[in-house]
């Protein structure tokens, strides 16, 4: 798994990007959020650990939960 900090949220569309360890940022949305965390919860500056995949417009972050 990756880790990295929750950069920005935007609650309101229901998606936000991570800012990563590996000096990348990723894109996620609410669907790719972790069973065990709540999407509404999630403030930047969280500490988060997440799965990347490929996607029609580039890597993305999945399983995103708070560790």
């Amino acid at each position: 798994m990756t880790t990295g900090t929750i950069k920005k949220i935007v609650a309101d569309r229901g998606f936000g990007f991570i800012a990563a360890e590996d000096a990348k940022e990723y894109f996620f949305h609410r669907g790719g959020v972790d069973s065990s965390t709540d999407f509404d919860s999630l403030v930047g500056g969280e500490h988060v650990q997440f799965e990347i995949e490929a996607s029609v417009k580039g890597p993305r972050a999945t399983q995103v939960r708070v560790v």
